[in-house]
Protein backbone atom coordinates (compact mmCIF):
# COMPACT_ATOMS: atom_id res chain seq x y z
CA UNK A 1 0.00 0.00 0.00
CA UNK A 2 1.34 3.59 -0.85
CA UNK A 3 1.75 6.44 1.41
CA UNK A 4 -0.87 8.19 -0.12
CA UNK A 5 -3.69 5.79 0.27
CA UNK A 6 -3.41 5.82 4.43
CA UNK A 7 -3.91 9.17 4.55
CA UNK A 8 -6.77 9.46 1.63
CA UNK A 9 -8.16 7.11 4.40
CA UNK A 10 -7.91 9.77 7.03
CA UNK A 11 -9.22 12.73 4.85
CA UNK A 12 -12.18 10.17 4.14
CA UNK A 13 -13.02 9.73 7.80
CA UNK A 14 -12.08 13.14 8.82
CA UNK A 15 -14.67 14.62 6.26
CA UNK A 16 -17.21 12.32 7.31
CA UNK A 17 -16.92 12.91 10.90
CA UNK A 18 -17.22 16.65 10.32
CA UNK A 19 -20.20 16.79 7.72
CA UNK A 20 -22.03 14.51 10.53
CA UNK A 21 -21.20 16.08 13.58
CA UNK A 22 -20.81 20.24 12.18
CA UNK A 23 -23.14 20.22 9.01
CA UNK A 24 -25.70 21.45 11.02
CA UNK A 25 -23.17 24.53 12.50
CA UNK A 26 -21.76 24.93 8.64
CA UNK A 27 -25.08 25.67 7.20
CA UNK A 28 -26.74 27.78 9.26
CA UNK A 29 -23.01 29.62 8.99
CA UNK A 30 -23.54 29.68 5.26
CA UNK A 31 -27.00 30.51 5.36
CA UNK A 32 -27.00 33.52 7.55
CA UNK A 33 -24.26 34.95 4.58
CA UNK A 34 -25.75 34.18 1.57
CA UNK A 35 -29.68 34.38 2.44
CA UNK A 36 -29.98 31.75 -0.42
CA UNK A 37 -30.72 27.97 1.15
CA UNK A 38 -30.23 25.91 -2.25
CA UNK A 39 -26.74 28.05 -2.81
CA UNK A 40 -25.87 27.43 0.91
CA UNK A 41 -26.53 23.56 0.17
CA UNK A 42 -24.55 23.82 -2.88
CA UNK A 43 -21.85 25.29 -2.05
CA UNK A 44 -20.97 23.04 1.27
CA UNK A 45 -21.55 19.76 -0.74
CA UNK A 46 -19.09 21.49 -3.44
CA UNK A 47 -16.20 22.13 -0.88
CA UNK A 48 -16.48 18.68 0.35
CA UNK A 49 -15.95 17.48 -2.55
CA UNK A 50 -12.61 19.51 -2.25
CA UNK A 51 -11.89 18.72 0.66
CA UNK A 52 -11.57 14.86 -0.85
CA UNK A 53 -8.87 15.28 -3.23
CA UNK A 54 -6.85 18.77 -1.14
CA UNK A 55 -7.34 16.59 2.32
CA UNK A 56 -6.07 12.86 0.17
CA UNK A 57 -3.08 14.93 -0.65
CA UNK A 58 -2.21 17.42 1.83
CA UNK A 59 -4.12 15.62 4.96
CA UNK A 60 -6.57 17.13 7.15
CA UNK A 61 -5.94 20.71 7.69
CA UNK A 62 -6.05 21.86 11.45
CA UNK A 63 -9.40 23.48 11.51
CA UNK A 64 -11.51 21.15 8.83
CA UNK A 65 -15.06 23.10 9.61
CA UNK A 66 -13.05 26.19 8.94
CA UNK A 67 -11.70 25.16 5.97
CA UNK A 68 -15.07 23.97 4.80
CA UNK A 69 -16.42 27.45 5.51
CA UNK A 70 -14.03 29.37 3.74
CA UNK A 71 -13.95 27.02 0.51
CA UNK A 72 -17.80 27.28 0.46
CA UNK A 73 -17.75 31.25 0.68
CA UNK A 74 -15.25 31.36 -2.11
CA UNK A 75 -17.36 29.05 -4.33
CA UNK A 76 -20.49 31.39 -3.29
CA UNK A 77 -18.24 34.15 -4.38
CA UNK A 78 -17.14 32.50 -8.01
CA UNK A 79 -21.01 31.99 -8.33
CA UNK A 80 -22.08 35.37 -7.92
CA UNK A 81 -19.06 36.92 -10.27
CA UNK A 82 -20.80 36.22 -12.94
CA UNK A 83 -23.50 38.28 -12.03
CA UNK A 84 -22.69 41.10 -9.87
CA UNK A 85 -23.33 44.29 -11.01
CA UNK A 86 -26.00 45.09 -9.21
CA UNK A 87 -25.27 47.07 -5.74
CA UNK A 88 -27.12 44.69 -3.99
CA UNK A 89 -24.92 41.80 -5.15
CA UNK A 90 -21.65 43.76 -5.04
CA UNK A 91 -22.09 44.64 -1.61
CA UNK A 92 -23.22 40.94 -1.04
CA UNK A 93 -20.04 39.94 -2.45
CA UNK A 94 -17.81 42.26 -0.49
CA UNK A 95 -19.33 40.67 2.77
CA UNK A 96 -18.64 37.61 1.63
CA UNK A 97 -15.21 38.74 0.38
CA UNK A 98 -14.20 39.62 3.93
CA UNK A 99 -15.52 36.76 5.51
CA UNK A 100 -13.92 34.93 2.81
CA UNK A 101 -10.25 36.33 3.87
CA UNK A 102 -10.81 35.73 7.49
CA UNK A 103 -9.02 33.36 9.13
CA UNK A 104 -11.39 30.48 10.20
CA UNK A 105 -11.01 28.45 13.23
CA UNK A 106 -13.91 26.03 14.45
CA UNK A 107 -13.86 27.75 17.90
CA UNK A 108 -14.22 31.60 15.69
CA UNK A 109 -17.57 30.21 13.50
CA UNK A 110 -20.27 31.44 15.47
CA UNK A 111 -22.81 28.90 16.17
CA UNK A 112 -26.29 30.08 14.71
CA UNK A 113 -27.71 26.66 14.56
CA UNK A 114 -31.03 28.11 16.89
CA UNK A 115 -31.48 30.91 14.27
CA UNK A 116 -31.33 27.75 11.92
CA UNK A 117 -33.97 25.34 13.33
CA UNK A 118 -36.31 28.52 14.48
CA UNK A 119 -36.25 29.31 10.36
CA UNK A 120 -36.96 25.55 9.69
CA UNK A 121 -40.17 25.28 12.19
CA UNK A 122 -41.55 29.30 10.99
CA UNK A 123 -45.70 28.82 11.17
CA UNK A 124 -45.67 29.72 6.87
CA UNK A 125 -44.53 26.40 6.48
CA UNK A 126 -47.07 23.56 7.20
CA UNK A 127 -45.85 20.81 10.26
CA UNK A 128 -44.28 18.04 7.46
CA UNK A 129 -42.24 20.83 6.23
CA UNK A 130 -40.60 21.77 9.28
CA UNK A 131 -40.06 18.66 10.01
CA UNK A 132 -38.51 17.42 6.76
CA UNK A 133 -36.73 20.45 6.26
CA UNK A 134 -35.64 20.02 10.12
CA UNK A 135 -33.83 16.85 9.34
CA UNK A 136 -32.63 17.68 6.16
CA UNK A 137 -30.77 20.89 7.01
CA UNK A 138 -29.89 20.30 10.91
CA UNK A 139 -29.66 16.60 10.68
CA UNK A 140 -27.95 16.27 7.32
CA UNK A 141 -30.37 13.38 6.75
CA UNK A 142 -30.35 12.86 3.16
CA UNK A 143 -33.72 13.39 0.50
CA UNK A 144 -33.97 9.34 0.45
CA UNK A 145 -33.65 8.76 3.87
CA UNK A 146 -36.85 11.78 4.76
CA UNK A 147 -38.84 10.01 1.74
CA UNK A 148 -38.20 7.13 3.42
CA UNK A 149 -39.36 8.41 7.14
CA UNK A 150 -42.50 9.64 5.82
CA UNK A 151 -43.49 6.95 3.32
CA UNK A 152 -42.87 9.51 0.15
CA UNK A 153 -40.59 9.07 -2.96
CA UNK A 154 -37.58 10.77 -3.58
CA UNK A 155 -38.73 12.89 -5.52
CA UNK A 156 -41.52 14.45 -3.99
CA UNK A 157 -39.64 14.61 -0.91
CA UNK A 158 -37.13 16.62 -3.00
CA UNK A 159 -39.71 19.05 -4.54
CA UNK A 160 -41.34 19.55 -0.76
CA UNK A 161 -37.78 20.38 0.38
CA UNK A 162 -37.85 22.76 -2.68
CA UNK A 163 -40.67 24.31 -2.20
CA UNK A 164 -40.00 25.09 1.73
CA UNK A 165 -36.78 27.01 0.97
CA UNK A 166 -38.42 28.92 -2.09
CA UNK A 167 -41.20 29.95 0.20
CA UNK A 168 -38.63 31.28 2.93
CA UNK A 169 -37.05 33.26 0.53
CA UNK A 170 -40.06 34.34 -1.25
CA UNK A 171 -41.72 35.56 2.13
CA UNK A 172 -38.46 36.90 3.54
CA UNK A 173 -38.27 34.90 6.82
CA UNK A 174 -35.86 36.13 8.84
CA UNK A 175 -32.55 33.66 9.76
CA UNK A 176 -32.96 35.23 13.16
CA UNK A 177 -34.51 34.04 16.56
CA UNK A 178 -37.70 36.25 17.43
CA UNK A 179 -37.56 38.70 20.14
CA UNK A 180 -39.91 37.94 23.04
CA UNK A 181 -43.10 38.85 22.15
CA UNK A 182 -43.22 35.68 19.62
CA UNK A 183 -40.60 33.73 20.94
CA UNK A 184 -43.08 31.34 23.13
CA UNK A 185 -44.95 30.79 20.17
CA UNK A 186 -42.20 29.97 18.13
CA UNK A 187 -40.80 27.63 20.68
CA UNK A 188 -43.65 25.77 20.92
CA UNK A 189 -43.57 24.94 17.02
CA UNK A 190 -39.61 24.36 17.51
CA UNK A 191 -40.14 21.67 20.15
CA UNK A 192 -43.68 20.10 18.58
CA UNK A 193 -41.50 19.52 15.41
CA UNK A 194 -38.34 17.74 18.08
CA UNK A 195 -41.23 15.60 19.43
CA UNK A 196 -42.62 14.75 16.09
CA UNK A 197 -39.02 13.43 14.81
CA UNK A 198 -38.85 11.66 17.92
CA UNK A 199 -42.60 9.97 17.97
CA UNK A 200 -41.48 9.20 14.36
CA UNK A 201 -38.58 7.02 15.05
CA UNK A 202 -40.45 5.56 18.27
CA UNK A 203 -42.93 3.73 16.09
CA UNK A 204 -40.40 2.93 13.21
CA UNK A 205 -39.29 0.59 15.08
CA UNK A 206 -35.44 -1.08 15.02
CA UNK A 207 -35.27 -1.36 11.18
CA UNK A 208 -35.35 2.36 10.30
CA UNK A 209 -31.56 2.58 9.25
CA UNK A 210 -30.95 6.27 10.77
CA UNK A 211 -32.29 6.55 14.81
CA UNK A 212 -34.74 9.40 14.68
CA UNK A 213 -35.37 9.33 18.13
CA UNK A 214 -31.49 9.41 18.78
CA UNK A 215 -31.66 12.93 16.21
CA UNK A 216 -34.52 14.26 17.91
CA UNK A 217 -32.00 14.04 21.64
CA UNK A 218 -29.90 15.71 19.65
CA UNK A 219 -31.85 18.46 18.76
CA UNK A 220 -33.22 19.06 22.13
CA UNK A 221 -29.84 18.49 23.55
CA UNK A 222 -28.59 21.07 21.54
CA UNK A 223 -31.93 23.75 22.07
CA UNK A 224 -30.81 23.46 25.77
CA UNK A 225 -26.94 24.29 25.19
CA UNK A 226 -28.00 27.28 22.45
CA UNK A 227 -31.20 28.32 25.14
CA UNK A 228 -30.51 27.64 28.70
CA UNK A 229 -32.70 28.03 31.41
CA UNK A 230 -35.71 27.63 29.28
CA UNK A 231 -37.93 25.45 31.30
CA UNK A 232 -39.59 24.03 28.22
CA UNK A 233 -36.90 23.12 26.59
CA UNK A 234 -35.64 21.38 29.39
CA UNK A 235 -39.39 19.56 29.93
CA UNK A 236 -39.30 18.52 26.35
CA UNK A 237 -35.78 16.82 26.66
CA UNK A 238 -37.17 15.33 30.01
CA UNK A 239 -39.94 13.96 28.07
CA UNK A 240 -37.92 12.48 25.34
CA UNK A 241 -35.44 10.90 27.45
CA UNK A 242 -37.78 9.36 29.72
CA UNK A 243 -39.58 7.92 26.92
CA UNK A 244 -36.68 6.64 25.10
CA UNK A 245 -35.51 5.13 28.63
CA UNK A 246 -37.82 2.14 28.05
CA UNK A 247 -37.77 1.75 24.60
CA UNK A 248 -36.30 -2.09 24.87
CA UNK A 249 -39.00 -3.25 26.95
CA UNK A 250 -41.96 -1.52 24.93
CA UNK A 251 -42.27 -5.02 23.29
CA UNK A 252 -42.73 -8.28 25.13
CA UNK A 253 -41.44 -12.14 24.46
CA UNK A 254 -44.53 -12.64 22.35
CA UNK A 255 -43.58 -9.65 20.07
CA UNK A 256 -47.19 -7.70 21.34
CA UNK A 257 -46.58 -3.72 22.67
CA UNK A 258 -46.44 -3.58 26.17
CA UNK A 259 -47.74 -0.24 27.97
CA UNK A 260 -45.53 0.88 30.69
CA UNK A 261 -46.93 -0.85 33.30
CA UNK A 262 -46.99 -4.11 32.13
CA UNK A 263 -42.93 -3.85 31.39
CA UNK A 264 -40.03 -5.48 32.64
CA UNK A 265 -38.44 -2.30 34.84
CA UNK A 266 -35.19 -4.34 34.65
CA UNK A 267 -35.22 -3.37 30.60
CA UNK A 268 -35.33 0.45 31.79
CA UNK A 269 -32.41 2.70 30.71
CA UNK A 270 -31.64 3.44 34.15
CA UNK A 271 -29.06 6.66 33.33
CA UNK A 272 -31.16 7.94 30.60
CA UNK A 273 -34.23 7.73 33.51
CA UNK A 274 -32.23 9.14 36.25
CA UNK A 275 -31.55 12.20 33.87
CA UNK A 276 -34.73 12.23 32.51
CA UNK A 277 -36.15 13.20 36.22
CA UNK A 278 -33.79 15.41 37.52
CA UNK A 279 -34.55 17.91 34.19
CA UNK A 280 -38.05 17.87 35.16
CA UNK A 281 -37.23 18.19 38.33
CA UNK A 282 -35.09 21.25 37.21
CA UNK A 283 -37.47 22.66 34.95
CA UNK A 284 -40.73 22.55 37.39
CA UNK A 285 -38.08 24.49 39.75
CA UNK A 286 -38.38 27.69 37.20
CA UNK A 287 -41.83 28.03 38.29
CA UNK A 288 -42.55 28.53 34.51
CA UNK A 289 -45.30 25.75 33.25
CA UNK A 290 -46.11 24.74 30.14
CA UNK A 291 -47.24 21.82 28.09
CA UNK A 292 -44.10 20.00 27.74
CA UNK A 293 -43.36 19.75 30.97
CA UNK A 294 -46.28 18.68 31.40
CA UNK A 295 -45.94 16.05 29.27
CA UNK A 296 -43.13 15.00 30.98
CA UNK A 297 -44.59 14.79 34.46
CA UNK A 298 -47.26 12.79 32.69
CA UNK A 299 -44.39 9.94 31.77
CA UNK A 300 -42.59 10.08 34.85
CA UNK A 301 -45.89 9.46 36.53
CA UNK A 302 -46.82 6.31 34.45
CA UNK A 303 -43.16 5.62 35.65
CA UNK A 304 -43.69 5.79 39.00
CA UNK A 305 -43.08 3.05 41.26
CA UNK A 306 -44.43 0.49 41.92
CA UNK A 307 -46.73 1.46 39.06
CA UNK A 308 -48.41 4.17 37.18
CA UNK A 309 -50.11 7.36 39.50
CA UNK A 310 -53.18 7.41 37.57
CA UNK A 311 -54.99 10.01 39.63
CA UNK A 312 -51.93 12.28 39.42
CA UNK A 313 -52.49 11.58 35.55
CA UNK A 314 -55.87 12.51 35.21
CA UNK A 315 -54.98 15.86 36.90
CA UNK A 316 -52.22 16.39 34.83
CA UNK A 317 -54.13 15.90 31.30
CA UNK A 318 -57.10 18.43 33.32
CA UNK A 319 -53.69 20.54 33.22
CA UNK A 320 -52.45 20.02 30.09
CA UNK A 321 -55.91 20.52 28.56
CA UNK A 322 -55.58 24.00 29.21
CA UNK A 323 -52.82 24.30 27.22
CA UNK A 324 -53.93 22.38 24.29
CA UNK A 325 -57.77 21.62 24.03
CA UNK A 326 -57.51 18.88 21.67
CA UNK A 327 -59.45 15.71 21.19
CA UNK A 328 -56.65 13.46 21.57
CA UNK A 329 -55.51 15.49 24.58
CA UNK A 330 -59.71 14.61 25.74
CA UNK A 331 -59.05 11.43 24.85
CA UNK A 332 -56.14 10.47 27.29
CA UNK A 333 -57.49 12.52 29.66
CA UNK A 334 -60.85 9.92 29.59
CA UNK A 335 -58.26 7.02 29.57
CA UNK A 336 -56.74 8.48 32.58
CA UNK A 337 -59.93 8.96 34.70
CA UNK A 338 -60.53 4.76 33.58
CA UNK A 339 -57.33 3.60 34.88
CA UNK A 340 -58.26 5.80 37.84
CA UNK A 341 -61.52 3.56 38.25
CA UNK A 342 -64.14 6.26 36.98
CA UNK A 343 -64.78 4.49 33.95
CA UNK A 344 -68.67 5.41 33.79
CA UNK A 345 -67.40 9.15 33.51
CA UNK A 346 -64.38 8.23 31.22
CA UNK A 347 -66.80 6.65 28.81
CA UNK A 348 -69.03 9.72 28.74
CA UNK A 349 -66.24 11.97 27.78
CA UNK A 350 -65.63 9.64 25.27
CA UNK A 351 -68.81 10.36 23.06
CA UNK A 352 -68.18 13.61 22.17
CA UNK A 353 -65.01 12.74 20.31
CA UNK A 354 -66.68 9.99 18.03
CA UNK A 355 -66.94 12.03 15.01
CA UNK A 356 -63.55 14.04 15.41
CA UNK A 357 -61.65 10.65 16.07
CA UNK A 358 -63.05 8.45 13.41
CA UNK A 359 -60.07 8.19 11.70
CA UNK A 360 -57.65 7.84 15.14
CA UNK A 361 -56.72 4.45 15.86
CA UNK A 362 -55.69 5.31 19.76
CA UNK A 363 -59.44 6.02 19.80
CA UNK A 364 -60.95 2.64 19.04
CA UNK A 365 -58.10 0.58 20.80
CA UNK A 366 -59.42 3.12 24.20
CA UNK A 367 -62.65 2.79 23.29
CA UNK A 368 -62.46 -1.15 23.18
CA UNK A 369 -60.57 -1.58 26.84
CA UNK A 370 -63.03 1.04 27.75
CA UNK A 371 -66.11 -0.80 26.73
CA UNK A 372 -64.66 -4.20 28.17
CA UNK A 373 -64.38 -2.82 31.62
CA UNK A 374 -67.92 -1.62 31.80
CA UNK A 375 -69.15 -5.44 30.74
CA UNK A 376 -69.82 -4.29 27.33
CA UNK A 377 -68.21 -7.10 25.40
CA UNK A 378 -69.99 -7.22 21.98
CA UNK A 379 -69.28 -3.13 21.38
CA UNK A 380 -65.95 -4.24 23.20
CA UNK A 381 -64.75 -6.78 20.42
CA UNK A 382 -66.30 -4.41 17.28
CA UNK A 383 -64.19 -1.47 18.52
CA UNK A 384 -61.19 -4.39 19.20
CA UNK A 385 -61.91 -5.11 15.32
CA UNK A 386 -61.70 -1.74 14.13
CA UNK A 387 -58.63 -0.68 16.27
CA UNK A 388 -56.67 -3.84 15.01
CA UNK A 389 -57.68 -3.09 11.50
CA UNK A 390 -56.28 0.31 12.17
CA UNK A 391 -52.78 -0.51 13.93
CA UNK A 392 -49.53 0.64 12.51
CA UNK A 393 -47.77 -2.35 13.62
CA UNK A 394 -47.80 -6.01 14.06
CA UNK A 395 -46.80 -5.62 17.79
CA UNK A 396 -49.41 -3.33 18.10
CA UNK A 397 -52.37 -5.56 16.70
CA UNK A 398 -51.12 -8.47 18.37
CA UNK A 399 -51.88 -7.02 21.80
CA UNK A 400 -54.83 -5.59 20.68
CA UNK A 401 -55.89 -9.27 19.74
CA UNK A 402 -55.06 -10.25 23.28
CA UNK A 403 -57.78 -7.86 24.70
CA UNK A 404 -60.24 -9.05 22.33
CA UNK A 405 -59.54 -12.74 22.91
CA UNK A 406 -59.56 -12.04 26.49
CA UNK A 407 -63.48 -10.99 26.26
CA UNK A 408 -65.89 -13.62 27.41
CA UNK A 409 -67.94 -15.59 25.20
Amino acid sequence: MTTAAPQAIAATKALEAVMRDDRGRLMAALISRLRDWELAEEVLQEAALSAVSHWGRAGPPSSPQGWLLKVALRKAIDRMRGGAREAKKAAAMAVLAKAEAEEMEAAHIPDERLSLIVTCCHPALEQKSQVALTLRTVCGLTTTDIARVFLDSEPAMGQRLSRAKAKIAKARIPFAVPGPEAWEDRLNAVLTTVYLIFTTGYTAGPDEPRDLCAEAIFLARLLADLRPAEAEIEGALALLLLTDSRRAARIGPDGATLPPAAQDRRLWDAPALAEGRALLDQALARRAPGPFQIKAAIAACQMADPGPDWPQIAALYTRLYIHEPTPVIALNHAVALAEAGYVTEALARLHPLDAALQAYQPYHAARAALLARAGRHDDSRVAYDRAIAMAGSLNDALFLSKGRDALPR
